[in-house]
């Protein structure tokens, strides 16, 4: 399917305004299968699948830090932004030490 731009740009006396809707950044994961980013387990097949689903993300998605972000907000599963369970309850420790200590 062909995305088709339409831009309305009103003129003023001192600028003219375009209406064109931002453009939002698209999600390097969109287009893959979103089993690939829940792995059953964290051995053996899984691991494999767990860099996969990382390399992903690092492969230069611009949501990287936002999805990581919500991730650490909402407790979730498998991998988000280029982490998986066990790096962000490590990032989630981290933290609160460093919290404690100063």
């Amino acid at each position: 399917m062909k995305r088709v731009s339409i831009a309305i740009v009103r003129t003023h006396d001192y600028a003219p305004v375009s209406t064109d809707a931002p453009v939002r950044s698209r999600a390097a994961c969109a287009d893959e299968d979103p089993e690939l980013f829940f792995p059953i387990g964290d051995t053996g097949p899984a691991l494999l699948q767990i860099e996969e689903a990382k390399a992903v993300c690092r492969r230069g998605c611009p949501l990287m830090e936002s999805c990581l972000q919500g991730a650490l907000e909402r407790n979730e599963l498998g991998v988000w932004g280029g982490t998986d369970e066990t790096d962000r309850r490590r990032m989630k420790r981290q933290a609160a030490r460093r919290r404690t200590a100063a």
